[in-house]
């Protein structure tokens, strides 16, 4: 177990896992903290993280720091997700085996499960299967890790362990409208739609110059917004109603968990575990983390317009990506290891929402 005054390294402090995980530390009364951001570490390059472990010498560290995105920016960016992420994951593990860190977190994702696993998700069905394909290079980046974990405990006795969590959101989200995940992604959209249903020229602007939409300056003129937000699937029909247009068919299941009570749960894993009793007694390479509930993205969609309070309609982009049909988390070997009860998820959407409106 962690002491209060122990040497804390949290790689991706400023994401919004890191930040929930160093703002929880916080809370309980750990202060003794080794920071470093991408400008001041990058952590793609070997050299440099030795060299960071080497003065500093970590004595845990929770390994949050990865290259993320939605549907879009996997797909897309398929090349940039493995590189970068088994770049950053294997510098990092590797630099604490070599100067001798107690204890290493890391963060993986639920994609890692084959496509077509039974459900809910067990962690032993890791590596039984095909992956979905739009997300492969990212999840096979994730398995690398896991594994990688585990060998170094086989070989060296490293207490380095794996989490798996759900699908995650609140305070530091991206809400990039293309490259976001599916939860800030809605909330933004349909923020976006409220907006423009109240004619709010004027908010729809600070909001896409404030959250960095390149195609939007000061300058630009209501016609130039209004054709931006209809690239967006939010359009404005002549009776003046507003219909916003989200990807795929929204009958997939996806389940979610607010970031702040999974940096809680990761703490308490972190004190109560080790890797030999997670390696040797639980016969396991990883633990789920989740709720072990989910909901239809339409069932998503819904809840976010009202509590956004859009009262316009919400249609479906059929030709576009679905991935996975349904992925949720078999939480059992959590619950047996640490007790605890999560968020509702309209309680976290409200609290996500507000959280967006003052940032």
């Amino acid at each position: 177990m962690m002491n209060k005054n122990s040497k804390i390294f949290i790689a991706g402090h400023n994401g919004m896992v890191g930040s929930a995980i160093l703002r929880k530390l916080k809370a309980t009364g750990y202060d003794n903290f080794v920071l470093r951001n991408s400008k001041e570490l990058d952590l793609t390059n070997q050299a440099d993280v030795n060299l960071f472990f080497s003065n500093e010498k970590p004595e845990y560290v929770f390994l949050a720091a990865a290259k993320v995105g939605g549907i879009f920016a996997n797909n897309t960016f398929r090349a940039e997700f493995i590189y970068e992420n088994l770049m950053i994951q294997n510098n990092v593990i590797q630099a604490a085996f070599q100067f001798q860190t107690k204890k290493l977190l890391f963060l993986g994702s639920s994609c890692i499960y084959p496509k077509n696993a039974p459900q809910p998700l067990k962690e032993e069905y890791l590596l039984t299967g095909l992956l979905e394909q739009t997300n492969e290079p990212y999840a096979i980046a994730k398995i690398a890790g896991i594994k990688m974990c585990e060998s170094y405990f086989h070989q060296y006795g490293s207490d380095f362990i794996s989490v798996m969590p759900t699908n995650l959101y609140g305070p530091n989200d991206n809400y990039d409208l293309k490259n976001s995940h599916v939860l800030p992604a809605f909330i933004r959209k349909i923020h976006l739609a409220k907006l423009l249903e109240n004619n709010d020229i004027k908010g729809i602007k600070e909001d896409l110059i404030k959250k960095h939409t390149n195609d939007i300056s000061a300058n630009s003129s209501e016609i130039e917004i209004l054709n931006f937000l209809s690239e967006q699937g939010i359009n404005l029909s002549a009776d003046k109603k507003v219909e916003i247009k989200l990807w795929g068919t929204g009958e997939v299941y996806r389940e979610f968990l607010h970031v702040d009570d999974f940096a809680e749960i990761c703490i308490q894993i972190f004190n109560k575990i080790d890797a030999k009793k997670l390696y040797v007694d639980l016969k396991q390479a990883q633990i789920n983390v989740g709720t072990g509930k989910d909901l239809k993205i339409k069932e998503l969609a819904s809840l976010i317009k009202e509590i956004v309070g859009f009262e316009g309609e919400i249609s479906w982009s059929t030709s576009q990506f679905n991935g996975t049909q349904k992925k949720c988390l078999d939480i059992s070997l959590m619950n047996s290891i640490i007790s605890y009860q999560s968020m509702d998820l309209s309680s976290g959407i409200l609290k996500t929402y507000q959280n967006y409106l003052n940032s």
